[in-house]
């Protein structure tokens, strides 16, 4: 499926904000800028670390599945973390969502400390880029 022809709601079970095997999970909101250079450093890593990702409205920011408790624990700057089942803010639904990797392309979910180190890692080369500008 192309990632920006999926319109269902992603906070909605039917549009499989699950884990490949079906189980609820968290998501963790970014930046795309961000969220493309975690990607980035997650498939790099010696053990690639990437479950599900999702492309939210106008591609302007990705979501991370990540296991459910995540929400309860989330405190990384610039970013959010959303319980499985609701809505960021009760937000309606978001028009063009869809994946990009989808499960099964990856792993179940991502797990929440390497993504913590990843967006880390991405907003210090983020900000070293615009330096350099």
């Amino acid at each position: 499926m192309d990632a920006g022809t999926d319109t269902r709601d992603p906070w909605t079970p039917a549009a499989g904000v699950q884990a490949a095997d079906r189980r609820p999970c968290d998501l963790v909101t970014v930046p795309a800028r961000q969220g493309l250079e975690a990607v980035d450093i997650l498939r790099r890593g010696a053990e690639p670390a990437v479950g599900p990702v999702l492309l939210v409205g106008r591609c302007d920011t990705l979501g991370f599945l990540v296991p459910p408790g995540t929400a309860d624990r989330w405190d990384v700057p610039g970013s959010a973390c959303t319980t499985a089942g609701r809505r960021p803010g009760g937000a309606p639904a978001v028009a063009g969502t869809g994946w990009l990797l989808p499960p099964g392309d990856g792993g179940p979910v991502t797990d929440p400390a390497r993504l913590r180190a990843a967006l880390g890692e991405a907003a210090r080369l983020i900000a070293a880029a615009d330096r350099r500008r």
